[in-house]
């Protein structure tokens, strides 16, 4: 009797493994399709082979949204999405080097004071926050700021020590921004969990509200469930008081936090609860009022408001509230940088590029590192530049150029 043989499977089709990565991602049709510019029909034709393997800087961007490697959605494992979207920083090698090193200092070095710290550590966000190349003059004090801080939560005691370590946990948050459009998933994670940590051994709600806000960045980004970016900052929220200014300005972020995190995943019922919780703490706090380096007032939680309208696909209700957005209101380069470009991606979903192009390029004048290492500016530049509006099109190949993407 001849020898039985399986038959061989056939091949693995790309329509599958695109409805593969969603689903592995938890991520509906609708929510997927908002995240890339399309609707959720498209997503359909995808994943049922009615619409064929799209060009690269779609893959690129569905690769992103479904955090795997474009070779997942291909099948061809040469190619990695990272390579596409994610520029390292020159300093990378050095913030890397700061995190991995550990500063034992002999027990005769004597520590940095608490209040020079917190000096220190407040330069540096205004440095974050200011016009120009904010992550190439933060990249420039990090080294010694975290060996200082490190230091000194060490070896100080008593309230000294706490003080030592909210400024540690700020540190960490600096760096965190820093590392955040990188490729270094396991840095960013870590000044996550370091930052916490320094919070925990402080005793500080107010410092353990800022390390959940930042944690829950890394949440959202890496795709985490909502139920535990939602427990966590209400964990976070709930040790704060209203009555105190300052509480609340991390109160009303962490409502914010919970909005933007249902946003991602297209509960839009929730999302707006918690984004009026936001907005009530902004005009509690008075119109006028921005937090120094959280920078949580009116203007951010309007700007916001803005990125919840893209996760849910509402690009008109998105440029309404950008219509009528005053970035004055917030006292940060890099967030209205940040702003300008979520309102290009609301004019790229309703196919604008002429628009699209020109809002990118204004939020390049405000701040060239926020820009330059921006996941939508990668991914839609290069497409602009070949399939754009031609009027365009020369505008678009000219700021990538000056941003180091490859078209």
């Amino acid at each position: 009797m001849p020898e039985q043989h399986s038959p061989v499977p056939a091949p693995e089709t790309f329509a599958q493994r695109a409805r593969r990565a969603r689903d592995h991602a938890g991520l509906s049709r609708p929510v997927a399709g908002g995240l890339v510019g399309r609707s959720a029909e498209w997503v359909k034709g995808i994943e049922n082979g009615t619409i064929g393997m799209p060009r690269l800087p779609m893959l690129i961007r569905l690769a992103t949204v479904y955090e795997c490697d474009v070779a997942d959605l291909t099948g061809d494992d040469r190619i990695a999405a990272a390579t596409y979207t994610k520029a390292a920083h020159t300093e990378l090698p050095a913030i890397k080097r700061a995190l991995t090193t550990y500063y034992l200092a002999p027990a005769n070095t004597e520590p940095e004071p608490a209040i020079v710290l917190t000096a220190r550590v407040q330069q540096a966000w205004k440095l974050w926050h200011g016009k120009g190349d904010h992550r190439s003059r933060v990249a420039a004090l990090l080294p010694d700021l975290l060996a200082d801080t490190q230091h000194s939560a060490r070896a100080l005691e008593g309230a000294d020590r706490r003080r030592a370590l909210v400024a540690l946990g700020q540190t960490y948050h600096l760096a965190q921004l820093f590392l955040s459009f990188q490729p270094a998933p396991d840095l960013i994670m870590l000044t996550g969990d370091r930052s916490m940590t320094a919070a925990q051994d402080a005793d500080s709600p107010r410092a353990m509200a800022g390390a959940a806000w930042y944690m829950n960045h890394v949440y959202r980004d890496a795709n985490e469930a909502a139920e535990a970016r939602v427990e966590l900052a209400e964990q976070a929220a709930a040790l704060l008081r209203q009555d105190d200014p300052e509480d609340l300005a991390r109160w009303g972020l962490l409502q914010l936090a919970v909005a933007l995190s249902f946003a991602k995943v297209g509960k839009a019922g929730d999302a707006w609860r918690y984004w009026d919780r936001a907005n009530d703490a902004a005009n509690r706090l008075g119109e006028g009022y921005a937090h120094p380096w959280l920078i949580f007032g009116q203007g951010v939680v309007d700007a916001y408001a803005l990125t919840m309208h893209n996760d849910l696909m509402q690009p008109g209700k998105a440029l309404e509230v950008a219509g009528a957005l005053d970035l004055g209101k917030v006292p940060s380069a890099t967030r209205r940088s940040y702003h300008l470009i979520e309102t290009a991606r609301a004019y790229g979903m309703k196919d604008e590029g002429v628009a699209a192009v020109a809002l990118l390029e204004k939020a390049f004048r405000e701040s060239p590192e926020t820009i330059r290492y921006n996941m939508y500016t990668r991914m839609v530049l290069p497409e602009l530049a070949k399939t754009g509006p031609r009027m365009v099109r020369a505008d678009a190949q000219a700021l990538a150029l000056e941003l180091g993407i490859p078209t």
